[in-house]
């Protein structure tokens, strides 16, 4: 267990250590970096930022569902669209949901990397055009692919809605009338399937490097953001 407590310490973050009953509680090393160096199921490629259970209680799949996310505060249901995208799409997919949002938006930058202090923190930045957003984003593509540890949402508070490309790498649109974003996703060959899982749903570790946090800080400084949200 030596091996795992440093793994999960220095290099995965899922409450830094693996729960009771977990999948990963019982493996040797050459299990477990057998499993971390698959990055393929079936047609579906893996970024770097996060692996499934051991067991495979989800094998990650394309396509997308719709779902609703229950708003507590103003006491209604959001219609919620959430998609998986294989590697190789998965960052021209996020381009082309995002310019349904329009052409000024506003960013919220996520990390948990000091995720032993608060969790995770959010960053803010209102009023960009999404042609500057774009180009700025594509200069930054490994780390928001591949780094488990950063997520980004952008947002058109008018509307409202707004498109979240998680730390699992899972694109998930809210708002009202999400056609224009359905439309999107089938142009990128995804097919809605309502009895889909996401990697989300089951137990997984995320996985981030020292140089995936001086990146996210450049990040942080193209986009103007110089303090905490």
């Amino acid at each position: 267990m030596g091996f795992l407590k440093k793994f999960f310490r220095n290099v995965f973050h899922e409450d830094a250590m693996p729960p009771l009953n977990s999948s990963f509680e019982t493996l040797t090393e050459d299990e477990l970096e057998a499993h971390l160096g698959v990055r393929r199921y079936g047609r579906f490629s893996l970024t770097d930022a996060v692996r499934p259970s051991y067991d495979l209680q989800i094998v990650p799949t394309a396509g997308f569902r719709h779902d609703t996310y229950r708003d507590e505060a103003a006491q209604h249901d959001v219609p919620v669209l959430m998609a998986a995208v294989s590697r190789e799409d998965l960052f021209e997919t996020f381009m082309e949901v995002i310019e349904q949002l329009g052409p000024v938006v506003d960013v919220v930058l996520e990390t948990s990397h000091d995720y032993g202090d608060t969790g995770h923190r959010d960053l803010y930045r209102e009023h960009i055009d999404m042609p500057i957003l774009q180009s700025i984003l594509w200069e930054f593509e490994d780390l928001l692919t591949n780094d488990g540890c950063t997520g980004i949402a952008v947002l058109n508070s008018k509307r409202p809605q707004e498109v979240q490309f998680d730390e699992h790498k899972l694109l998930i649109v809210y708002g009202q009338d999400l056609s224009d974003y359905e439309q999107a996703l089938k142009r990128c060959d995804l097919q809605c399937r309502e009895e889909m899982q996401f990697i989300t749903e089951a137990e997984h570790v995320h996985s981030t490097r020292d140089e995936y946090m001086e990146r996210f800080e450049e990040l942080k400084m193209q986009l103007g953001m110089d303090s905490e949200g």
